[in-house]
């Protein structure tokens, strides 16, 4: 992380309320602070210099783009937190990984855990790993790559991106599991499309989409 340069991009925002703040994350930067100075810009802190008072509810990793969702109120934190641990929170997202992928839908069952040498890499463990699964849609294959929609339906570290290595279809761009040429890419080809959430004010079903940039 010593190499962070994080985009100088304005704040876009997606949606906002009394409760809710939705945000579209640029690739390259983080969602929140990491350890040392030179890691302390991050979405989080760029919200909350123009939302005071905002809460962190969840997080992308670094190099993803897309929608995340930030809480006004503590009583809004904690209700999108509780959505997000059982799993009503619906998320969708666009990927482009390397081959053909078959069949057309399928899911992966595979769960994870931290390979502590490798930190932050994740892998399947069968016998100690927590539960991860993701269904996928694909949209269309082009040339040797194939463009697909993927729904976790848990929130695992790097969870999407060793899914679909496990695959044997790695995700373009990505500077932990790809190789060769379909690691080198100008960014990794994963961003958070879609968010569908209940309002903390009443309940009520809201979807909120960033358009994928690639």
């Amino acid at each position: 992380m010593s190499d962070y340069v994080p985009p100088d991009t304005p704040l876009e925002i997606v949606h906002s309320d009394h409760e809710l703040l939705l945000l579209a994350k640029p690739a390259g930067l983080l969602s929140v602070p990491g350890k040392g100075e030179h890691l302390a810009d991050c979405l989080l802190t760029r919200a909350q210099a123009a939302f005071p008072g905002t809460l962190l509810v969840h997080r992308l990793d670094r190099d993803t783009s897309g929608v995340m969702v930030f809480a006004q109120t503590p009583h809004a934190q904690r209700h999108l937190g509780l959505q997000f641990e059982k799993r009503m929170m619906k998320k969708c997202y666009v990927a482009r990984v390397a081959g053909h992928l078959e069949p057309a839908t399928g899911t992966v069952d595979l769960p994870l855990i931290v390979d502590w040498p490798n930190r932050p890499r994740q892998m399947v463990d069968h016998e100690n790993g927590r539960a991860a699964v993701t269904d996928w849609r694909v949209i269309r294959t082009e040339g040797d790559e194939t463009r697909v929609r993927l729904y976790p339906k848990t929130g695992r570290s790097h969870q999407l991106r060793v899914h679909m290595l496990a695959l044997g279809h790695p995700i373009l761009g990505d500077p932990f599991y790809a190789d060769g040429a379909v690691r080198d890419h100008p960014r990794l080809m994963l961003h958070a499309e879609s968010l569908r959430l209940r309002h903390p004010d009443g309940g009520v079903s809201m979807t909120f989409k960033v358009k994928c940039p690639f």
